[in-house]
């Protein structure tokens, strides 16, 4: 029998002698197989709530600001501490959020907005903010936003759903109809206004219709807006994602891709929109949040299942290649998924998110005169070890790199030191960088945006973690009449661990029954023994092992008689 390819994830069709398959779980596809996908590697420390979007922008000087946002708050981070700072309008929380609802961001120059439809539209002045505030002009509560030429359009709007509203020229203050180009349009159908996917051009999403938006300065419009799509529209509001010149979104027909000049096509449909539509929560539309991957020409969907036990968050992803046509699933639990660049680190700041750090909660004279520091343990240290201290407000003669007496299991004392400032606040003493869950060679590409996601633990970081476990199946085969003697494969990959089974059954009406497990052998053959009509191989690969790609298998079968 000739080798047998792990082909195109179609799980909506039989895939009965065919060339594509209806089972493979985190792995993504490749042009000559699958790859592994890795797991999630937090890199801050936890938002106080569950996450309610995030958004990174970047500076004039080039550097990086992170955003995020909990149901009732807007948050910064500290990209010297990798800690979150509240920056909420004067301190004080908002409306709390719809329940099926997410903070969305956009930079607009040097300022961040921020919109949810239960509160006022925020800003944050990149060059001189210390926490966001509402944007004069009065411009309408609204759920969605985006960027539009050099405008900023409003959807969702809390009193008018289907209306779209814009900013003045260049003027994220100005919201006076017919001043400086700012204006508005109620759209007569297609159903409530639930996103705008910015660009040079502008395309409005409805329930169930797809409009164009097109700048158009000098005539008696503001914008042209012609209808490019009718009787298909947006299903879940987070879903809309630009990739390139396309846009990506879940329509109630499935997923969809449409080009910037209006052309239209699915992209699921007979391959995962049925399986897909069948394990999709419906109830929590929240979680159906779309992000591009910078790096390649993927596309990722997040979303709950139907299944999933789990308080809040997501449990399931969903690849698409773009390039490959081409998709694939996951299976991770998060709170929320975009992307993100990764904000620079000081060495203070790596000494902090280091495994073993410990925060500082007190410094006092130990009295003979060194400086004595209270933290939340000491189990671990033995004196005589160097520890680098830092952030301390006060007492910042201790910050540094100091030998340490152990003194108890809250308390250190730094050898050759001399107290002198009172304590006011804060201060770490780092961990260890040599256990360090991410490579320092990470850092060199640092200002380049990634898939980023928060955790069930409310923590930001990145798919950089060790590989997920992986299983990938053929198609089933048969000979439909002919019987066949299932002896073994030879996976097709560079795996040096894994294992494999082989799917039997007497009939097409029959369960399927997995064989026992084996592993791979020094010769790289997976042995089995299975005497069937039907024959499906599996092969998985352990989390953690080191991979680049997988194909297919070489299968060891000889034919039996009919009997």
């Amino acid at each position: 029998m000739a080798a047998l390819l792990f082909g195109e994830y179609a799980p909506d069709n039989s895939d009965l002698n065919r060339k594509y398959t209806n089972s493979v779980l985190n792995v993504v596809p490749r042009a000559d197989g699958y790859g592994p996908f890795q797991d999630i590697s937090a890199l801050t420390a936890a938002l106080p709530g569950q996450c309610r979007g995030h958004f990174y922008a970047r500076k004039g000087d080039g550097s990086i600001a992170v955003f995020a946002g909990t149901a009732t708050d807007l948050y910064m981070l500290d990209n010297t501490l990798l800690t979150w700072t509240l920056v909420s309008k004067g301190s004080s929380s908002y409306s709390t959020l719809s329940t099926a609802a997410q903070w969305q961001f956009e930079q607009f120059n040097d300022f961040v907005l921020a919109t949810q439809a239960n509160a006022a539209l925020q800003v944050y002045d990149l060059t001189s903010s210390s926490e966001f505030d509402d944007v004069t002009g009065s411009p309408p509560q609204a759920a969605y936003i985006a960027i539009v030429n050099r405008f900023v359009v409003l959807s969702g709007l809390l009193s008018q759903p289907y209306r779209i509203q814009w900013s003045g020229l260049n003027d994220i203050t100005g919201w006076t109809s017919g001043v400086n180009s700012s204006d508005f349009q109620d759209l007569p159908d297609g159903g409530v206004a639930k996103g705008v996917a910015g660009g040079e051009l502008g395309f409005i999403f409805q329930d169930q219709s797809i409009r164009r938006m097109l700048f158009a300065p000098g005539s008696d419009v503001i914008f042209q807006i012609d209808r490019v799509a009718k009787d298909i529209g947006l299903l879940a509001p987070y879903s809309l994602v630009t990739s390139g010149n396309y846009i990506l979104f879940l329509s109630a027909k499935g997923f969809m891709k449409l080009g910037i000049d209006g052309s239209l096509a699915p992209i699921g449909n007979e391959r995962v929109d049925r399986t897909f539509f069948a394990d999709f929560d419906s109830g929590s539309p929240q979680y159906m949040i779309g992000a591009s991957s910078p790096e390649t020409s993927r596309v990722i969907w997040s979303y709950r299942s139907t299944s999933f036990n789990g308080a809040a968050g997501f449990n399931k992803l969903l690849f698409y290649d773009l390039n490959l046509d081409r998709w694939s699933p996951i299976q991770v639990q998060g709170e929320f998924i975009s992307t993100l660049a990764r904000p620079g680190l000081t060495i203070e700041g790596l000494d902090a998110i280091a495994p073993g750090s410990q925060t500082i909660t007190g410094a006092a004279d130990n009295g003979s005169g060194l400086i004595r520091l209270t933290v939340g343990s000491t189990s671990g240290w033995s004196t005589g070890n160097v520890k680098a201290i830092s952030g301390v407000v006060g007492t910042t003669e201790a910050d540094g790199n100091w030998t340490v007496t152990v003194i108890d299991g809250t308390h250190i004392d730094l050898q050759g030191s001399a107290f002198s400032n009172a304590y006011v606040s804060g201060g770490i003493v780092g961990g260890s960088l040599d256990s360090l869950p991410f490579s320092l060679d990470d850092f060199s590409d640092s200002t380049l945006p990634k898939l980023a996601v928060v955790n069930s633990d409310h923590k930001l970081g990145f798919f950089s973690g060790p590989n997920l476990e992986a299983t990938l199946q053929t198609a089933e085969q048969t000979a439909v009449q002919q019987r066949m003697f299932v002896r073994g494969f030879w996976p097709l990959t560079d795996a040096p661990a894994l294992f494999g089974s082989t799917a039997v059954r007497e009939s097409l009406q029959a369960s399927p029954v997995f064989r026992p497990e084996q592993p791979i052998d020094v010769r790289g053959f997976v042995p089995q023994r299975a005497s069937t009509r039907h024959a499906r191989p599996q092969v998985r690969i352990p989390s953690g092992t080191v991979w680049t790609y997988i194909s297919g298998i070489d299968p060891d079968v000889v034919q039996e008689g009919k009997r």
